[in-house]
């Protein structure tokens, strides 16, 4: 069933100009590399989006532990993005080290199975989930990046980013279609997961090629690959500075939709689909941003994308009992995202050659990952201890600051849209 919607969403995308693989200017591995991910994202949103509400309102943990969970799930990420760049960069080995990211991923699917109601158990197993999505998240980035010309970077991520948020789309809606036929059918739930994750991984094993590289970049790969030469590439490292500065004042999508619950009062039934409509207005604008940003310019889109995000704070905040304003919210979410993500590493692409390539975008990610830890244990502290009206209203005064101190970095670098 969901194959057959997935299709229908693509197509419909197609038609209406959302993605544009149609002008050549997309690789078939960006495509196949985008398919991947949308079965993957599937496949870990159907369990994701159960998470919170699960720790929250099943388990009955406060707000904080929820943020130590959040907190643990994005650090995780952080731990091996390094290795595999590192490792990717050094031997050309992007595509492997992705299918080994994916594949640990597939398999802790059968761990949510075996762990049952064992909250410790099942925080460990996301952990590991979390720190392979971190292992292939950099070598994957890299081969977008090397697979397109320097002129439509931000198109490709955009394309990427499209087919990745119909997979986050399409996995809440399923697991709530499961949940409302079976209540309790969480083994239905991991099962069904793991099978559409071993989907993504056959497309990225028998689909995506490796980029060979040059004999340049293989020489300047031996003479001075590592973390150490990232700091010398024009502009690199006030990004990084940027990103986490950006980082430590980005709320996580679960409390923002709690508090959207709580605030309307309504069932937790509901929650999976505030996941539905982030991810729906992210596949509409993913690539339409990404064209934008390739033509007038990277840097803008970006720090536009967290001026949106703080308008999102609001309307969490002053949304309480509104449908409208909740609804509002999600679409700034999701526009979010579109300016954000993919621009984002189009953007350090663009300044990084090509042997440093995953290392640096495994760096960048890095930085940002713990930016958002901490971000989630602040956030989670402040909402425990004053209630949801502080920590929104918090955030929202240091992301505007945060976006003042960006707009000065990004000045400084010197980097060529």
């Amino acid at each position: 069933m969901y194959q057959i919607e997935a299709g229908a969403s693509l197509r419909n995308a197609v038609r209406m100009g959302v993605v544009p693989w149609r002008t050549g200017r997309v690789s078939r591995n960006v495509l196949a590399l985008g398919l991947t991910s949308l079965f993957t994202d599937v496949s870990s949103e159907m369990v994701a989006t159960v998470l919170p509400i699960y720790v929250v309102l099943h388990l009955g943990l406060t707000p904080l532990y929820f943020g130590i969970v959040d907190g643990i799930n994005n650090g995780a990420t952080a731990v091996l993005r390094l290795v595999g760049g590192v490792i990717a960069d050094r031997w050309g080995y992007h595509k492997e080290v992705a299918l080994v990211g994916y594949s640990v991923s597939a398999i802790c699917k059968l761990g949510l199975l075996a762990a049952g109601s064992a909250w410790t158990l099942i925080l460990g197993i996301v952990t590991v989930d979390r720190a392979a999505k971190g292992l292939r998240v950099a070598p994957r980035d890299a081969l977008i990046s090397l697979s397109s010309p320097a002129s439509c970077l931000a198109t490709s991520y955009g394309v990427h980013r499209t087919l990745d948020a119909t997979g986050a789309m399409l996995g809440p809606l399923i697991a709530l279609s499961i949940l409302a036929v079976i209540p309790i059918g969480f083994d239905v739930i991991f099962v069904l997961s793991l099978s559409v994750a071993v989907i993504g991984c056959a497309i990225l094993l028998f689909f995506v090629e490796n980029v060979k590289r040059d004999s340049e970049a293989v020489a300047a790969t031996y003479s001075g690959s590592g973390i150490r030469p990232l700091i010398d590439q024009p502009g690199f490292r006030e990004l990084i500075a940027v990103a986490a500065v950006l980082s430590l004042v980005t709320v996580s999508d679960g409390f923002i939709y709690l508090g959207l619950l709580q605030g309307l009062g309504a069932s937790a039934g509901i929650f999976p689909l505030f996941y539905v409509g982030t991810a729906g207005v992210y596949l509409l604008l993913a690539a339409p941003a990404g064209r934008l940003a390739d033509r007038f310019g990277r840097r803008t889109m970006f720090v536009s994308g967290y001026f949106i995000l703080a308008f999102a704070y609001l309307a969490a905040f002053g949304s309480e009992g509104d449908w409208v304003g909740s609804a509002l919210c999600l679409v700034l979410l999701g526009s979010y995202y579109a300016m954000t993500d993919g621009v984002l590493m189009a953007l350090a692409s663009s300044m990084l050659p090509v042997h440093l390539r995953s290392t640096g975008l495994a760096a960048l990610a890095t930085a940002t990952s713990l930016g958002r830890l901490v971000a989630s244990l602040s956030f989670g502290g402040l909402w425990t201890a004053y209630g949801t009206d502080v920590p929104f209203l918090s955030f929202f005064v240091a992301l505007l600051i945060a976006v003042s101190i960006s707009i000065v970095l990004l000045r400084r670098s010197s980097a060529d849209e």
